[in-house]
């Protein structure tokens, strides 16, 4: 690959060494080198870093994260009023090219990460929608190329495995799949880390001692569906909770699937003492047929939803859920094009999936079940 292809990437205070040949390089200090020194993840650095609001992490690893940053010589946007070190001057563009744009947060979230790392460097990030239109998408494609991209960050609004558009083997620059990746692993891509998430979320309840546990679904034909149900039968398994399948019921992501799937619950000859529901809007529907039902949350029945929506911050109680990492994978995408930028043979090399972690935020929604505290 031509260097001349990748991101003109300005560098931050760099990591020097001496490559095989005995001549001096340098190369970008990262977040996933941060996290490596800090002992953490780089998701957990993303959110120190960016001071992510409602994210549990403890003052001591912010503090060791913040001392690692610096000592490595990191200056983000976040310690710019610290270390003001931002190179400036490049004239990189980095294209960012997602099927869907106003239907959800998510990928407004993960072009704001983008942003945020390719300014810190000095690039420009130039986005388009291509609603996977088999003919407007290459034309889209083609049209940023046109623009004097030197890469391009290629996301899906649902987590998938995609067929990538023949274009994207074509172009003579770097891609990342943000959300996405395919079965050939021809590109660097990230994704959340679901099946962890769904194994917090539902630890979470059982670790406040709840042993009967119902969860409503997404819909099943998506990745995020089968695994964050996945990580509920796991966390069960792990703490020796036998499964029961009249505790999981269908949904498809919507308040009026929360709605009748916790009137379903409840129906049952033993309901559950709390609900997992795999997305916010789900929790949404579930506070209402529990309210409809004269339940109170949590003293009566406890509630964690999924994906940290702005309503779930206003919910009452508000709702204990699980972050999607779209800005961190916005951020580690950018950062990916920059180490490739080092690496001129990346792209032919087979990639693994990087997962990043989906951090559990604790409100108000989770307490004791209520037999336990009468029994305390």
């Amino acid at each position: 690959m031509d260097e001349t292809a990748a991101p003109k990437t300005a560098k931050r205070r760099s990591a020097r060494g001496v490559d095989g040949g005995g001549r001096n390089i340098t190369r970008r200090i990262t977040m996933t080198d941060i996290a490596r020194e800090a002992g953490c993840s780089q998701a957990t650095v993303s959110f120190v870093l960016n001071r992510t609001e409602g994210i549990k992490i403890s003052q001591a690893t912010r503090d060791r994260v913040i001392e690692v940053a610096r000592a490595l010589g990191y200056a983000p946007a976040a310690l710019a009023h610290q270390q003001p070190q931002r190179a400036l001057g490049t004239d990189g563009l980095i294209g960012f090219a997602v099927d869907q744009l106003a239907t959800s947060p998510e990928a407004v979230v993960a072009i704001e990460g983008a942003r945020q790392a390719a300014w810190g460097a000095g690039n420009i990030v130039l986005v388009a929608q291509t609603m996977s239109d088999p003919v407007m998408e290459p034309r889209t494609i083609r049209a940023l190329t046109a623009q004097g991209i030197d890469a391009l960050i290629y996301m899906a609004i649902f987590t998938r495995e995609i067929a990538a558009p023949q274009i994207l083997y074509e172009l003579d620059r770097p891609v990342i799949l943000l959300n996405c990746y395919t079965a050939d692993h021809a590109f660097p891509a990230v994704v959340p880390s679901e099946i962890a998430g769904g194994q917090k979320a539902t630890r979470h309840l059982i670790e406040h001692g709840h042993r009967r546990i119902g969860t409503i679904l997404g819909e099943p034909w998506m990745d995020a569906a089968q695994d964050r149900l996945q990580g509920y039968r796991r966390a069960l398994a792990t703490a020796d909770i036998p499964f029961d399948p009249e505790l999981v019921v269908p949904g498809d992501w919507s308040a009026s699937a929360g709605f009748h799937g916790t009137r379903q619950l409840l129906a049952l000859k033993e309901p559950p003492t709390a609900i997992f529901c795999q997305n916010d809007r789900t929790a949404i529907g579930c506070y209402e047929a529990l309210k409809e039902a004269g339940l109170r949350i949590p003293e009566d029945i406890s509630v964690v939803g999924y994906d940290d929506e702005e309503i779930s911050r206003h919910l009452h109680p508000k709702l204990t859920t699980s972050v999607l990492p779209h800005r961190a994978m916005g951020q580690w995408a950018v950062e990916q094009l920059e180490l490739m930028e080092s690496a001129p043979d990346a792209s032919r090399k087979r990639h693994p999936i990087i997962k990043l972690e989906c951090p559990l935020v604790s409100r108000e929604s989770v307490a004791p079940p209520r037999q336990a505290l009468l029994d305390q």
